[in-house]
């Protein structure tokens, strides 16, 4: 448990006077074992994709409804932004300031920089609650989504909706 990263998280949130709930479970480290712990949290969940383009000068963040299915080509279509590929553990940490597996929007506290740009699933705008890790996989914590794009526009990166699923041929 990373107690300093998840402290860092609460301090933002309540410095914005967002409220949020807290639920602990085992480190969580693909989708596929959380849905087990998330089955009873009520809200909706999201895979947090880190990605890089091809000269590695842009960094993107992508937020996706933890069941939508997505494909790199597809999103590299849809986003315009040249071939992608996931962003590397040291750049996860330079940007974000998370290891993989912990990727979240919290990760924007420690872009100072707002070099990391988002997209997110036009799906999340329908949710009443929306969960995420508070930087640290042995958790997860719930927010209201009105609160979420509270917190983007207080985090100075630039974000805009998608429709992240693949295309048909």
């Amino acid at each position: 448990m990373n107690k300093e990263a998840r402290q860092k998280v609460f301090n933002r949130l309540n410095a914005l006077n967002i409220g949020f709930e807290v639920h602990e479970h085992p480190a969580l480290d693909t989708i596929e074992m959380a849905l087990e712990y998330w089955k009873h949290i009520d809200s909706m969940h999201c895979k947090n994709l880190f990605f890089r383009n091809h000269k590695g000068n842009r960094h993107y963040l992508v937020i996706i409804k933890d069941t939508t299915p997505f494909s790199i080509k597809s999103l590299e279509k849809k986003l315009k932004q040249g071939k992608l590929t996931f962003g590397s553990e040291k750049r996860l940490m330079k940007f974000l300031g998370v290891k993989a597996g912990s990727v979240s929007p919290f990760g924007l506290i420690n872009d100072e920089e707002h070099h990391v740009y988002l997209f997110l699933d036009e799906q999340l705008q329908k949710a009443d609650k929306i969960s995420f890790h508070p930087n640290d996989n042995t958790a997860s914590l719930v927010i209201n989504y009105a609160d979420l794009l509270k917190f983007l526009d207080e985090s100075g990166n630039g974000y805009e909706f998608i429709d992240p699923t693949p295309d048909v041929d």
